[in-house]
């Protein structure tokens, strides 16, 4: 569900206490938790005439859009800069000019977004996007003092239960490309052991986690078992970071994850720190929304990634023709939201770019599914069983049918992962 922190402050507009879950062509105004209305470089307030499309069923003409962007970091941050690519690319796709895109860079978690999303809307922004977990909250406050502009937040879950018909959440499957990038790591490894480098039973990954969220835990948990479906003694151990973006930290856990026998490690965090520690220990590794063999191209194998233009492009769309947004939106790899970063060949095993799309394939058409439950087991157990065992377990009876576990359903949890198990092989360390 990136992406982040939930704060616990709520705003006194609020009707209901929810429990919140996680270079465009644009201009950009560079604001900071002390001054997020800086002037834009953007096109001045205008006239330009917002419209609830959920109401209405009238559309806007395309020259007419004017777009708000709230990005919790910057351009020299992967996730962000996942979601500026996808900006562009609906800008392009829609024909937008750049004075109809208003973009704020480095909003943190907190009234911050409250205040960037308000003068958004006063600059007749008709619709709005955040793109940081703990933005969700102060999007919901303005989006009930603004009822004709639509407001959508990338990674939360409250959409669904919130009742605010303005307001909307937005995720990819990202699980099916992480386990998709576990294909790769899983095929490493095996080289590995047929070299002689490693042997089976030290197959051992490590994983960089921001938090011990369900995002990331889903994440990790899809990652090891596309690794697990190739390299079947592949264990894997997760150390978290307790930040979406900490450079420093994300390499010094790295650091700590190979000094413990960790022979691949891959990340569930947004900077190059991780893949850096990775170059200059010679282990090999998997990153998350950008390629980062430009940091690491003797150890980088590729990245899960995301493609937010698809999003981004649908909602925009729906504005201008005059169509209801969807309260919770997620797609994968059948409408190109998911991808992994290109191959390098340089360092990955020989027989990857076919077994990726095969796995790949099998996603599309429906047949290969990431959270199959007969693939992993929980204490020993199969999930079924431990459903059917209730206490703690029932919670999940809704989401598991047909032999796997239904991530990200918008028909069942929204668009937000809740995958949130530990499985066998995973040794998650919260300290």
């Amino acid at each position: 569900m990136k992406k982040k922190i939930l704060t616990l402050l709520m705003a006194a507009a609020m009707t209901a206490s929810l429990v919140a879950g996680c270079g465009s062509t644009a201009s950009s105004d560079k604001a900071s938790s002390s001054d997020t209305s800086s002037s834009d470089t953007a096109a001045s307030t205008d006239d330009t005439a917002s419209s609830d499309t959920s109401s209405s069923g009238s559309g806007i003409a395309a020259d007419q859009i004017k777009v708000g962007v709230i990005y919790v970091g910057d351009e020299n941050e992967g996730y962000t800069e996942a979601h500026m690519n996808g900006i562009k690319e609906m800008a392009e796709t829609l024909g937008l000019s750049s004075d109809q895109v208003i973009e704020k860079t480095n909003i943190p978690e907190d009234e911050s977004c409250y205040d960037a999303a308000v003068d958004l809307a006063d600059q007749g922004c008709n619709i709005v996007f955040a793109n940081s977990f703990g933005h969700e909250s102060y999007m919901m406050q303005a989006a009930q003092e603004y009822p004709d502009v639509q407001f959508c937040h990338a990674t939360g879950p409250s959409a669904r239960t919130a009742g605010i018909a303005n307001f909307h959440n937005y995720f990819t499957s990202v699980y099916e490309s992480r386990y998709v990038s576990g294909i790769v790591a899983g095929l490493k490894l095996n080289e590995m052991i047929d070299s002689g480098k490693i042997t089976a039973d030290t197959a051992k990954m490590g994983y960089v986690g921001a938090y011990p969220y369900a995002e990331v835990i889903s994440g990790f948990t899809s990652f090891y078992l596309g690794a697990k479906s190739v390299c079947p003694s592949v264990t894997m151990e997760v150390r978290y970071t307790n930040s979406w973006a900490d450079i420093s930290a994300e390499n010094e856990t790295a650091k700590s994850l190979i000094a413990d026998g960790c022979v691949l490690i891959s990340q569930h965090a947004d900077t190059t720190g991780a893949p850096t520690a990775c170059e200059a220990a010679g282990v090999p590794c998997v990153g998350y929304n950008v390629d980062m063999t430009s940091v690491a191209p003797n150890t980088a194998l590729t990245s899960a990634s995301i493609d937010w233009g698809p999003y981004y492009t649908y909602a925009v769309k729906c504005l201008i023709d005059g169509e209801t947004i969807a309260t919770d939106w997620c797609e994968g790899y059948s409408t190109g939201a998911d991808k992994i970063t290109p191959l390098n060949t340089a360092v990955c095993a020989a027989g990857t770019e076919d077994a990726v799309k095969t796995a790949e394939d099998a996603i599309k058409a429906g047949t290969l599914h990431v959270f199959d439950t007969s693939t992993f087991t929980i204490g020993g157990q199969k999930l079924e069983d431990l459903i059917a065992g209730g206490g703690d377990y029932e919670k999940y009876k809704d989401s598991v049918s047909d032999g796997y576990y239904h991530e990200s359903d918008v028909d069942i949890n929204g668009s937000a992962p809740s995958f949130d198990l530990i499985i066998d092989g995973i040794t998650s360390i919260t300290e």
